[in-house]
């Protein structure tokens, strides 16, 4: 078992709160191989739900397996336009 930090953000946070899960600076175990793309399953949310996925501070395609200690944070479609370059995920392949 690993262990993460988990933080959704905007919409995110919530859907997460009406399903009664957790969605801020949350510590979460997480099996072995377990990749951002389960992660985004086991907290009840679709793919389509998640526009970026940041690992440990920087944008990372949902096929990226989650390790220990990695701070693993969810943006949801609709954060604005200039901020979209600064955070690094304009025009980015997340497949």
């Amino acid at each position: 078992m690993a262990t993460i930090t988990f933080n959704a953000f905007s919409f995110l946070q919530k859907k997460l709160k009406e399903k009664k899960l957790p969605y801020a600076d949350v510590s979460l175990s997480i099996s072995e191989g377990t990749t951002a793309r389960d992660l985004i399953h086991q907290m009840q949310l679709t793919q389509e739900d998640v526009e970026v996925v940041f690992i440990n501070g920087r944008v990372q395609p949902v096929k990226t397996m989650l390790k220990d200690r990695d701070r693993v944070a969810l943006v949801p479609h609709g954060t604005p336009g200039p901020y979209r370059v600064l955070l690094g995920f304009k025009n980015q392949n997340h497949g």
